[in-house]
Order: structure tokens, then C-alpha cells, then sequence
């Protein structure tokens, strides 16, 4: 009796992870055609400077924050595929500060294509990281698609206080990482089948660790603004950072903390559509020094799957912030009065 085939995930998708995110510039022209009516005084965080989820104040002491983030396999292992998406899904609610207190699944499946079983596999792994967050996957929405699609949608409470926004950041402010970056480049390694084991066990060690510091970040005062790095990429994310405070940033590239497979798959020419639909959208707002290799520009485009927290806080507080990563976030730049821009160094 011949051995079942092995699935694998990513040849079911058009894209895979954070990269299927749409590019940052289309994405601006739907919402800017979308109405916004009768807003609640109560909702202390919208769609006005596209922060990681909403916020609702429910009491002086209590806001709910809320958010939903499903994708199609970035990787062929269903229980990955499932523990990755989850973690990415509830980084949002570590961004504003909160504590997660609950979830609710979003499956789409190709039932002709996959097995129950693998069906299964995928939302147990996406169960598992809730279990590790103390959270219960509450209930969800199941439906037949023609793409594998899993996430969440994560509600948690935070202190109306404590919010962290992704507008909020300062001039004078210290931008710290607290993730590698090179996550989408690996799974394009991946999907080429290149990607070393070592180097899918370190894309799957970076993309299913929670972001958690964020809820002691919210704690400190001199901590001014959270956002994660998702599908935009750092370059992305940063700007939208940069637009809501109404600042610019300086960042230093040998200072990025980076996958060292990735940068070795970078400088080979590998990396995945959406860095370079990213680039499409906000290059214009980037500035890079003479001689910035397109290997460099892909890693700063590159879009992260369960990224990193990026912290702006004051200069003082670094240290602090450092010590929350256990040591593997890194000061990458800082923010300047000015108009919104990046610039590399």
C-alpha cells in the first residue's frame, strides 16, 4: 500500500503569510473611499492613522481592544501554517498595550483538496499558541474556499490610559526593534525549496513567539508608541509611524538586528512579490545613501509574518525596553521633528 502524498500547504496559495497583505498604496485608495460616519466618542482608536487594532473605552478603567488577522500557509507544515498565523493574529493586541483575553477562529478550506485531518492540524496549531496566551478560542466561522485562509480575531483589555498607539511617538524618540528581520525572504526560500533546516527553525522561532513585552511596555510611561512590522515591512510600518506623529526617522542599517540566512539569501537576489509592491508604494518617501544595495532595500521592504514590536520611546527608557526582549531587540534609530519620511544611514 502505497504511503499517503505529502500536502504541502504553499502550493495552494497564490501568496503566503503577511506578504498577501494588499500593497500599502492601493490599500490607502480603498479606505480613502471609504465613508466614516457617526463615530462614538467611546472609540478612542479607528482607521485614522491605521493603527494595529481598534480600542473602545468601556469604563475609566477598561478598554476593549479588537482586531482580525487570517492569511494564506506560509509555510507546508499544517500545525506551523496554524501556531503561525495565531501568534501573528494576537501581536496586534500586544501592540496597543493590551492583555489578550480571547479569540475567535476564521477558517477558509479547500475541502476537495485537503484532508480533514490536515484541516485539523492547522487549527490545533493556531489552539496551541492561545493555550500559551491563556486565551480561549471561543468560536469562530468556517468556510469552503479555494485558497487555505486561518487566523483570528483577538479581542483584549487595556487600561484607556495605557493605549499605545502607533501615532503617539515624539522627536527626540529612540526606535528600537524587537524582532529580526528577513521572515518573508526565508519563505521565499522556502517556496523555491532552498530554505536550509536551520533556517525554516529559525523562521519558525521568530514567528510563533509572541509579542508579549508589549503589555509591559504599556506599563511605562516613557514608552510613547508601539506598532508590529507586518506585511509593509519595517520601511512600511515606520512610515505609517511617522505619518500619524507627524515626524520623520532616521535609522542606521548595519544596526538592524537580521536573519542571518535571510541577509544570505537577500544578497543572492531572493525575495518575495510584496517587497517590491511595498517599494511601489512608499519609496518616494525613503531616502538612502549612496550605494544602499537592492539586497537592502529588499530587507527593509521585506514583509514580516509575526514580526516584531517596534518601540518609540524616550532615550532614557532604552534600557528598560532592551531588558523586556530578554536581550534580542536592538536600538535601530531615532525620530526627528520634521516632515514624515525615512531616512537610511
Amino acid at each position: 500500500m502505497n504511503a499517503p502524498e505529502k500536502i504541502r500547504l504553499t502550493e495552494y496559495s497564490h501568496g503566503g503569510g503577511c506578504g498577501c497583505k494588499i500593497a500599502p498604496a492601493v490599500l490607502s485608495e480603498i479606505l480613502a473611499a471609504t465613508p466614516i460616519r457617526g463615530l462614538p466618542k467611546d472609540l478612542m482608536v479607528g482607521l485614522e492613522t491605521a493603527d494595529d487594532a481598534a480600542v473602545y473605552r468601556l469604563n475609566d478603567t477598561q478598554a476593549i481592544v479588537a482586531t482580525t488577522d487570517f492569511f494564506t500557509p506560509i509555510v507546508d507544515e499544517p500545525h506551523d501554517f496554524g501556531r503561525i498565523a495565531a501568534t501573528n493574529a494576537l501581536s496586534d493586541i500586544y501592540a496597543m498595550g493590551a492583555r489578550p483575553i480571547m479569540a475567535l477562529a476564521i477558517v477558509g478550506m479547500p475541502l476537495e483538496k485537503l484532508p480533514l485531518a490536515v484541516i485539523g492540524e492547522i487549527l490545533a496549531g493556531g489552539e496551541s499558541v492561545c493555550a500559551a496566551a491563556g486565551i480561549p478560542i471561543a468560536g469562530g466561522h468556517s468556510i469552503d474556499t479555494l485558497e487555505p485562509i486561518y487566523g483570528l480575531v483577538a479581542l483584549g483589555l487595556v487600561h484607556p490610559d495605557k493605549v499605545k498607539r502607533n501615532s503617539s511617538a515624539k522627536a527626540g524618540d529612540a526606535l528600537v526593534l524587537g524582532k529580526p528581520l528577513g521572515v518573508g525572504i526565508l519563505s521565499a526560500a522556502l517556496k523555491k525549496g532552498k530554505l536550509s533546516q536551520a533556517g525554516y527553525a529559525e523562521m519558525l522561532k521568530w514567528t510563533t513567539q509572541l509579542n508579549t513585552p508589549g503589555q509591559a511596555l504599556a506599563e511605562m510611561p516613557d514608552v510613547h508608541a508601539l506598532t508590529d512590522i507586518t506585511g509593509f515591512g519595517l520601511a512600511g510600518h515606520l512610515l505609517g509611524m511617522c505619518r500619524g506623529a507627524r515626524l520623520a526617522a532616521e535609522v542606521k542599517f548595519d544596526a538592524l538586528p537580521l536573519i542571518a540566512e535571510a541577509l544570505d539569501w537577500a544578497r543572492q537576489g531572493i525575495a518575495t512579490g510584496a517587497s517590491e509592491r511595498n517599494w511601489k508604494s512608499y519609496g518616494h518617501e525613503v531616502e538612502l545613501p549612496a550605494g544602499f544595495a537592492d539586497w537592502q532595500k529588499k530587507l527593509i521592504t521585506d514583509p514580516q509574518t509575526s514580526g516584531g514590536l517596534l518601540v518609540a520611546c524616550a532615550p532614557q527608557a532604552v534600557p528598560r525596553v532592551l531588558k523586556e526582549f530578554d536581550g534580542e531587540a536592538k536600538e535601530i534609530g531615532r525620530l526627528l521633528a520634521g516632515a514624515p519620511k525615512l531616512r537610511l544611514t
